[in-house]
């Protein structure tokens, strides 16, 4: 996909997105749907191993083999399903939300500086970055994984600010968890929940004249 940007202006406000949820569709339930028959199992078993509060530790910098040895000492049971999530962490991927995407292209062919800051651990960033486009869009890339730092720990908005130099109050991020929206708007964002990308394009069009 080709674009042709108009040149930036300074007196646009930096728009900030999140990935998963918001540009990509990422949910482990599309990878351990494969290996379950059953609904109720796989949410058993993502509740027994408290996967969501343990993949938050990749989030946070922790590299995924010593992640899956602690969590396979713990729960040895499960170790072949833990494991799983490792080596075939792309399938837990649906895709590119198009519909925000094509949003966003509008928002880079406009001029619109643009920034991303995103949850993910950093070695399963480094396998999906390539496969989009659109990554290259964006004039920087903050993965917490990567700077070992997690949403919505205010440290890692205030590190994006020192990066791109801009205060938050010229900042607009775009985040589908309500916690990380309420941490930016007390650091001085400007803020869109996401819930779909139809309603993004609404809030952007009063916003920014989208």
């Amino acid at each position: 996909m080709t674009t042709h940007t108009s040149q930036p202006s300074p007196n646009l406000p930096a728009l900030v997105f999140d990935f998963g949820g918001v540009l990509i569709d990422w949910n482990p339930r599309y990878l351990y749907r494969k290996v379950f028959n059953d609904e109720e199992a796989l949410e058993r078993f993502f509740y027994e191993v408290g996967f969501f509060e343990w993949n938050r530790l990749q989030d946070a910098g922790r590299p995924f083999s010593e992640a899956v040895a602690d969590l396979c000492s713990r729960q040895p049971q499960y170790c072949d399903l833990i494991r799983l999530y490792d080596e075939r962490y792309e399938e837990s991927i649906g895709g590119p939300i198009a519909a925000s995407v094509e949003i966003l292209q509008k928002l880079h062919v406009a001029g619109y500086r643009l920034y991303g800051l995103s949850n993910w651990p950093a070695e399963k960033f480094s396998v999906v970055r390539h496969k989009y486009d659109f990554f290259s869009w964006f004039d920087a890339i903050i993965i917490s994984g990567e700077v070992h730092l997690a949403k919505p720990d205010p440290r890692i908005f205030n590190l994006l600010l020192d990066r791109i130099a801009r205060p938050a109050a010229e900042c607009l991020l775009i985040d589908d968890s309500s916690t990380n929206i309420q941490t930016a708007q007390s650091l001085g964002f400007r803020t869109i929940l996401f819930q779909s990308p139809q309603q993004l394009q609404e809030q952007l069009q009063m916003l920014v004249h989208l």
